[in-house]
């Protein structure tokens, strides 16, 4: 998938604190989202991507909050890609594409088994500064 992320039409930036009740938040927010730009929320690729950022946004609460108080998603869309990164504080950065593999990723794994059934993509992004990082998930419509 070659989508610019830039390029995509459709774009919201929620900023939450990193505590439990910020994943039901990112999830009923992302649902809002989809709805406002035309996504039906029964198109077989929205459970999925609902599920991938909420094990994101879990991730993020669990290992994250020490660093960073609060964290970032960014919801992106066009008539045929669905993307969304969560943004935190953390330097520490997963490998992503071994998750399948490991064990010990946990969740994860399941996020990238998602992702890799979808067709879509997951990058790490780190910070400039090195102190923090962006999982960014693109998924086909």
């Amino acid at each position: 998938m070659s989508t610019q992320l830039e390029a995509l039409p459709y774009r919201h930036v929620l900023t939450l604190p990193t505590e439990p009740s910020a994943v039901r938040t990112a999830r009923e927010t992302a649902q809002q989202a989809l709805a406002e730009w035309g996504i039906g929320l029964r198109h077989p690729a929205v459970d999925p991507a609902l599920l991938i950022l909420s094990e994101l946004v879990t991730n993020t609460v669990r290992h994250a909050a020490a660093l960073s108080p609060q964290f970032t998603v960014i919801y992106a869309a066009s008539q045929d890609c669905l993307a969304f990164a969560v943004h935190d504080r953390h330097p520490y950065q997963p490998a992503l594409h071994g998750a399948v593999t490991d064990a010990r990723s946990g969740g994860l794994a399941t996020v990238m088994e998602f992702v890799l059934a979808l067709g879509g993509t997951a990058v790490v992004r780190g910070d400039a500064d090195g102190r923090g990082k962006s999982i960014w998930i693109t998924l086909p419509l």
